[in-house]
């Protein structure tokens, strides 16, 4: 697996082997092994999760106070933006944010460590998103940032969609910066 860098050091695209021919395609994705060895990621999946989101829908951006989840995402079907904020307010990087397009086509996933906020925009007609996590989903200890926040800046290509984003009843009341809690980490 090749692992590409972000402007996060932390948030890591990841690039498996697809080995393919007229027939189809095979790939692993996922070996805890050479998890580890190509990234030092050493945590432990305990929950993997599954969504499916309809074209311009926006999940986030989502972290656990309490129990954070480091999760490693992947799309099987269609296409989305994900991005990674780092929540950590003892982190040189606090506030900033780093994303890549993660599709059935490209095959890539992403590492988003414990203490990220996360969120995606689906592109494509519909979306079908996988993600294994390394603690339990924790509903009391979860919290949201807005979407837009003018501090995080986030560049969601909203253009390519010519639309707004369908977003559920809690993320479009969740919090902006200065009212939003953090990772005291």
């Amino acid at each position: 697996m090749e692992v590409i860098p972000t402007s996060l050091p932390e948030v890591l695209i990841l690039q498996p082997r697809v080995f393919g021919d007229d027939r189809g395609f095979f790939m692993e994705t996922f070996n805890r092994r050479a998890f580890e060895a190509a990234t030092g990621v050493t945590h432990e999946f305990v929950q993997d999760n599954h969504s499916r989101s309809a074209q311009a829908v926006l999940r986030g951006l989502h972290y656990q106070l309490k129990q954070p989840q480091g999760k490693l995402v992947r799309v099987t079907s269609g296409r989305v933006f994900d991005v990674a904020v780092d929540l950590r307010r003892a982190s040189p990087r606090f506030g900033q944010w780093a994303a890549a397009e993660l599709s059935a086509e490209n095959h890539r996933q992403m590492w988003i460590p414990p203490g990220f906020g996360h969120g995606f925009l689906v592109l494509s007609g519909s979306a079908d998103f996988l993600y294994k996590t390394t603690d339990y989903y924790a509903p009391a200890h979860e919290r949201s940032l807005a979407w837009n926040d003018e501090h995080v800046g986030i560049a969601w290509p909203l253009a390519e969609l010519g639309m707004d984003p369908v977003l559920s009843d809690k993320d479009a009341k969740a919090p902006r910066w200065p009212n939003a809690e953090f990772f005291d980490c």
